[in-house]
C-alpha cells in the first residue's frame, strides 16, 4: 500500500514549519510514500519540492475563500485568496486540479460552511473526513455523512504544521496518486488515524510568533 498525506504546511505558510530537508527525510525514510504540500495561499515551496522529488510531492494550495478554506491539488499556478467558493473551485478546475475540502464545517479553523459546500457539491472531488489536528472540534462524522450522501471520495490527512505531526494520520491507496487516478484510488483506500503528539497543536501559533519576531 502507498501511504499518502494530502494536507501539510511547509515553512512557506505563515503558521507552518516543515522545511525542505524534512520533507526529504519524510520521503526518503519511507514514513510516507507521497505527501501534498498545501501552504496557505502559496505554491512556491510546493513547486520546488515537486521538482526535487517527482511523483512524491503533490503541489497544492490551501486557499482562503470568502466562506472557508478549500484546497486545490495538482496545481501549477497560485490561486488568489478572498474569492467565493464557486470562483475558487472554477480556478482549480481550470488548471486541471482536484478540489479537496479540508476540515469542513469547523469554525475554529475556517472550515467551509455546509451551505457553501452544498452549493459546490458537484465540483468537489475529495472530502477530508479525518484530520490529524481535529482535537477540539472534530466534525469528521458530519463530513462522512456529507461525503456519503453526495457520493464524494473521502480521505485522511495530518494537516501537519511541523515535521513531528507527520506520519500518524494518512491515507493508504494502491498506487502513487495522480490527478487522473486519485479519485478512483480512494474508492478502496484505507484511512489511518492516530493522534500526533499533543505539543504539535502548538506549532501554528508558535510558528506565527517566531516569524513575527524575526520580521521585527
Amino acid at each position: 500500500m502507498i501511504k499518502v498525506d494530502f494536507h501539510s504546511h511547509s515553512s512557506e505558510s505563515p503558521d507552518g514549519g516543515i522545511r525542505t530537508y524534512q520533507y526529504g527525510n519524510i520521503i526518503e525514510s519511507g514514513l510516507l510514500d507521497c505527501i501534498a504540500v498545501t501552504d496557505h495561499n502559496s505554491l512556491t515551496l510546493a513547486l520546488e519540492l515537486a521538482a526535487k522529488y517527482p511523483g512524491k510531492i503533490i503541489v497544492g494550495e490551501e486557499v482562503m475563500t470568502s466562506e472557508g478554506e478549500i484546497i486545490g491539488l495538482f496545481l501549477s499556478e497560485k490561486i488568489m485568496a478572498g474569492q467565493s467558493p464557486e470562483e475558487t473551485v472554477a480556478k482549480i478546475k481550470t488548471q486541471g486540479g482536484l478540489v479537496y475540502i479540508p476540515h469542513p464545517f469547523e469554525t475554529v479553523r475556517h472550515g467551509i460552511t455546509v451551505e457553501a459546500l452544498d452549493r459546490i457539491s458537484s465540483q468537489v472531488d475529495i472530502v477530508e473526513v479525518q484530520n490529524g489536528r481535529a482535537f477540539f472540534q472534530n466534525c469528521g462524522p458530519e463530513a462522512v455523512i456529507w461525503a456519503t450522501k453526495n457520493k464524494v471520495a473521502m480521505a485522511a490527512s495530518s494537516d501537519a504544521h511541523g515535521h513531528k505531526g507527520v506520519g500518524t494520520t494518512y491515507t493508504e491507496v494502491q498506487a502513487i496518486p495522480t490527478v487522473g487516478n486519485l479519485v478512483d484510488l480512494l474508492k478502496t483506500a484505507n484511512l489511518v488515524t492516530d493522534r500526533p503528539p499533543i505539543r504539535t497543536l502548538l506549532y501554528p501559533k508558535g510558528h506565527r510568533l517566531r516569524k513575527r519576531f524575526i520580521k521585527s
